[in-house]
């Protein structure tokens, strides 16, 4: 093959390559507050991640003893999409001062945290 060829097939192998990775995976990070309750957090995140209760659980005592807690890893939009529904959720019944939703944010995920989970 001559060289010229060769070099268009490594260019167009190495454009293959850079065009099929996958995105980038990002962590959606519950914060914590004093406005709400361990029922609070647990009913939401079963409720917006399907959680199983224990997992729920683990998630809650992670936000309150760590001040933050990983509930899930995944692509930008998803990620997005469930931080905004945390702050949107509304604010706990529980607790009369309550003002509204929890925190949350997004970050870029670590590759070897990505599939860690409370």
């Amino acid at each position: 093959m001559p060289t010229a060829d060769r070099a268009t097939s490594r260019q167009t192998s190495e454009k293959r390559s850079e065009e099929t990775r996958p995105p980038r995976a990002w962590n959606v990070v519950l914060l914590d507050d004093q406005d709400h309750t361990y029922e609070y957090v647990i009913r939401m995140v079963r409720e917006l991640f399907a959680m199983d209760a224990a997992r729920a659980f683990r998630v809650a005592s992670a936000v309150d003893g760590e001040g933050r807690a990983v509930c899930l890893t995944t692509h930008k939009e998803h990620a997005e999409l469930k931080r905004d529904q945390i702050l949107a959720y509304g604010k706990d019944p529980l607790i009369a001062c309550c003002a509204g939703s929890m925190s949350a944010v997004i970050e870029p995920a670590e590759c070897d945290d990505a599939d860690e989970a409370p």
